[in-house]
């Protein structure tokens, strides 16, 4: 009899997920090997076992539904990124050029194993259906079912999920999967605390992702219960203060944005930040004189700092009630926890805020 326990462990968390392994030898005899996507595969990818097999077993409790379904949240849309290319880049990464040596020197080439998912803490789980890609990738063989789907409350010692097939596919995707799993765990854990502080008003992200993960932090974020922001550079004009400094003011900044889109026969939302009421005035006075393009008015550091820890919302409150509807408002700036609650109570339609990504990551261990 084999036990096996494979796990990784960080400071803190909302959700731990563990798989326990326990084997026991049946027989060996090889199979045809599946192909692997990786460029080292001869390397990864040791022969599978046809007939008599070492099993890995284990009781199952908790699972209701056998197969993947289609995520009920699905990845944001993005004309150029390539989210196979990333799974194929970070199982690469780790497995370097002779893949992995310690579980060709340890495990049997013919063993089977059948792991499981556990809670150990209360959380929002997400990266579920990133999960499915990553082990389909690594070997189309692997059986992987879910009692749960992205963004499903998970409780301390609920068993949610497990994957059975080869050993060796198992160990080479466990690592990539749990990076995955427990980064958008956090964020969906932290973004369904702020959603739910800040109703009525919808919590946003930023473009202060992690390079190359962008949509894998924006999907935690809509798991979360969130909304995305605008996706990059390319999908939404958001005219900040860089701009309007360059362009020689606020409204010459909205004139030429006008300009440009009609030129180009574009449409797409336009967002302006505003850092005083007398900006939102100009900008409400442009809009009443103008046709424009102009969707949303942000309104940038409105939330004032007190000493004592508190904040003072009434400029972002009169600015609000000045807008009176016309335009979607958004609230930046001092945004926590802490602060949320509050700001979302003046009225504004969103909430920005990098904090989400400024996340605990989820304890993951299989």
């Amino acid at each position: 009899m084999y036990n096996y326990v494979l796990s990784s462990s960080h400071s803190c968390g909302q959700v731990i997920i563990e798989a326990l392994l326990s084997a026991h030898l049946i027989g060996a005899s090889e199979r045809a090997l599946m192909p692997g996507v990786l460029p080292i595969s001869p390397l990864v990818w040791p022969h599978l076992c046809t007939n008599s097999r070492q099993v890995v077993k284990m009781s199952a409790t908790g699972i209701r539904k056998p197969g993947f379904e289609s995520p009920a949240i699905k990845l944001p849309s993005h004309p150029t990124y390539d989210l196979k290319g990333v799974v194929k880049l970070a199982l690469a990464e780790d497995a370097g050029d002779r893949g992995d040596v310690t579980c060709m020197a340890t495990i049997p080439l013919d063993m089977e194993v059948e792991a499981h998912f556990l809670a150990k803490e209360d959380g929002i789980i997400a990266g579920i259906a990133l999960a499915e890609m990553i082990f389909h990738e690594v070997d189309p063989s692997l059986k992987v079912e879910w009692s749960l789907k992205d963004g499903d409350h998970v409780h301390k010692g609920l068993q949610f999920g497990k994957v059975s097939g080869r050993a060796h596919s198992i160990v080479i995707a466990e690592r990539v999967v749990l990076n995955f799993m427990q980064r958008m765990s956090g964020i969906a854990t932290l973004t369904k605390a702020m959603a739910d502080l800040a109703h009525p008003a919808t919590i946003l992200e930023t473009r202060k992702t992690a390079p190359t993960l962008r949509l894998l932090d924006k999907w935690a974020v809509l798991i979360g219960g969130g909304k995305n922001h605008r996706m990059g550079l390319f999908d939404m004009v958001m005219i900040k203060d860089n701009h309007i400094s360059a362009a020689g003011g606020i409204i010459n900044a909205i004139r030429s944005v006008d300009e440009y889109l009609g030129q180009k026969n574009l449409q797409m939302e336009v967002e302006v930040e505003t850092r005083t009421l007398e900006e939102v005035n100009e900008v409400l006075q442009y809009a009443s004189q103008m046709k424009t393009s102009l969707t949303r008015i942000m309104l940038d550091n409105m939330v004032v700092p007190l000493p004592n820890g508190d904040v003072d919302v009434s400029m972002l409150k009169e600015a609000v009630q000045l807008i009176n509807g016309r335009f979607e408002t958004e609230a930046s700036g001092n945004v926590t926890i802490e602060t949320v609650h509050k700001i979302g109570q003046t009225g504004v339609t969103y909430i920005s805020s990098d904090i989400l990504y400024q996340f605990i990551a989820v304890n993951l261990a299989l």
